[in-house]
């Protein structure tokens, strides 16, 4: 009993780390939620990479561009329509957006 406990403990942990790091990667994020419509500029979205496009939303702030995801702009409904997606998922394919056009 006392090794399936381990066992259990251990692979809860293992989840946990491996949920962590998905979060972080922005460019697995941005490739599962944002690139559908992003890389090719569906419904008026900014093209990944566009630095015209995405310069005055950049202006803004990481948070103004966290928060226009989260809460949806234009036709993009809240978080891409991604309802799963996390706030750090959000800013980190957010960072990973900002990083393809600076």
């Amino acid at each position: 009993m006392k090794h399936a406990m381990i066992v259990v403990t251990a692979l809860a942990a293992l989840s946990g780390t491996a949920q962590l790091a998905a979060a972080a990667d922005g460019q697995a994020v941005y490739n599962k939620s944002c690139g559908t419509c992003h890389n090719k500029g569906l419904m008026g979205s900014p093209k990944l990479g566009d630095k015209e496009a995405w310069g005055p939303r950049i202006k803004d702030g990481q948070t103004a561009l966290d928060e226009s995801v989260t809460k949806g702009k234009g036709k993009m409904k809240p978080k891409g329509g991604h309802e799963e997606l996390t706030a750090d998922d959000i800013k980190a394919a957010n960072e990973y957006i900002i990083s393809k056009v600076q």
